[in-house]
């Protein structure tokens, strides 16, 4: 019996990998030959290289890069000011969510006014941040935030607002206080949205964070980017779009890994084969 439990567990692993196998094969299909079809065209002379280089071009100027020891700095700056500015906008939008979630005056004090700035567009904001708060830190922090901000704090008041008042109904009969009414109750019935904001403030933290470096910075991926465009290198400026491109996949596979845990929980369509 033990033998026969062995072996079935065995099998479901063996299962499991090949379908995670082939999902990664499909996953990898169109960007692979993309990648091909942009080598062959570049080599075949369809392309400019002063506009369009080859893949290999690309990945040169990326060894290059790597073998003068500045990429990896500027990478570093990039990545804590992400990860800062996204904690500072998140954390702000998660708490705001909740106090105005949980009141309805404060939603007609507040949201309005909130609703109003998410409007400003980072494009508009940015030289007003930098003549408030220089070309320091600060500017390109706030910035970051302002964009991370958003998703957290509507998604955080959408799921708490779309929470069952039958929930409620039973959390009376079980004279759930306010701390076990939040713990127990709304949070754990607003966590799918929650982490939907967490995801979605994630990615704008990254394009808050090009914005920032390109608009006033001396180092950073953005700021390479910049600095190579004013001197038509386009293999560094490629070489930093395609880094940005990898850090925001990077990051979003996290947050999606942490939601598939904490919401294993939830029966939903996947889509048909």
């Amino acid at each position: 019996m033990v033998t026969l439990n062995k072996t079935l567990a065995k099998d479901r692993k063996k299962i499991a990998f090949s379908a995670k196998s082939r999902q990664l094969l499909l996953g990898a299909l169109l960007p692979v030959s993309l990648l091909f079809l942009w080598e062959w065209a570049g080599r075949s002379g369809y392309l400019n290289p002063l506009l369009l280089p080859a893949p290999s071009a690309i990945w040169n100027e990326f060894i290059f890069l790597l073998q003068q020891q500045h990429l990896l700095g500027h990478l570093q700056v990039s990545v804590i000011r992400a990860l800062a500015g996204l904690a500072i906008g998140g954390s702000l939008g998660l708490v705001l969510g909740l106090i105005i979630g949980f009141s309805y005056k404060s939603q007609r004090a507040f949201d309005p006014t909130i609703q109003m700035i998410r409007m400003l567009p980072h494009l508009a904001i940015a030289p007003l941040f930098i003549l408030w708060f220089g070309f320091g830190e600060t500017s390109k922090l706030l910035l970051i935030a302002k964009g991370a901000f958003f998703p957290l704090y509507i998604n955080t008041f959408l799921g708490i607002r779309s929470a069952d008042s039958k929930l409620f109904e039973v959390a009376r009969v079980l004279q759930f206080n306010k701390m076990q009414l939040v713990l127990k109750l709304i949070i754990p019935s607003a966590l799918p949205h929650i982490l939907l904001g967490l995801r979605l403030s994630v990615g704008v933290s990254w394009l808050g964070l090009v914005v920032a470096e390109m608009m006033g910075s001396t180092e950073g991926i953005g700021f390479l980017i910049n600095d190579a465009r004013s001197m038509s290198i386009i293999t560094t400026v490629f070489v930093g779009i395609i880094i940005f491109a990898l850090l925001g996949k990077l990051s979003d596979f996290l947050v999606l890994t942490v939601e598939k845990k904490l919401l294993n929980w939830q029966s939903t369509f996947e889509g048909g084969k």
